[in-house]
């Protein structure tokens, strides 16, 4: 007897850019990116869990780090050629929408439903799982819808 199909669960994500790598307004002008450069396992682990149409936040890091937009997967993993040890991996991503209100980390960090974002948890790391529950706070504090 077949098995019934299991729904499609989608995931949510944050991945992190340094703007002078790359920002928000080059990925909005070219429309389409790949994410490469990345180098630690578990947030290559992290890109090899993405599914295609997934949503993402768009996490400005180092200089006033903020989220300040929402992107899709648009490609699913598949190798990053600026590994030399072929361990890496990259995805694709395009943009949805710039935040109405940009979330600060200091935001973030304030708020005690957030204490155990992977954000604040695992600070280091560059791509992140957002659960369904602070995905919603944060759209909130981002001023758009979930």
């Amino acid at each position: 007897m077949p098995r019934p199909q299991e729904s499609a669960v989608m995931a949510q994500w944050l991945m992190k850019t340094e703007p002078d790598d790359y920002s928000w307004d080059r990925l909005m002008a070219e429309g389409q990116t790949e994410w490469t450069g990345v180098r630690n396992h578990q947030a290559a682990a992290n890109m090899r869990a993405m599914k295609l149409g997934e949503p993402v936040f768009f996490y400005r890091s180092v200089v006033d780090p903020a989220i300040v937009g929402v992107m899709a997967i648009a490609a699913e993993w598949y190798p990053d050629e600026t590994d030399p040890t072929g361990k890496f991996v990259r995805v694709k991503v395009k943009p949805l929408r710039p935040v109405a209100q940009e979330v600060t980390l200091k935001a973030i960090k304030a708020d005690p439903r957030l204490a155990d974002l992977a954000l604040v948890r695992q600070s280091r790391l560059s791509v992140v799982p957002v659960p369904d529950g602070h995905w919603r706070i944060l759209c909130g504090m981002a001023g758009i819808e979930s």
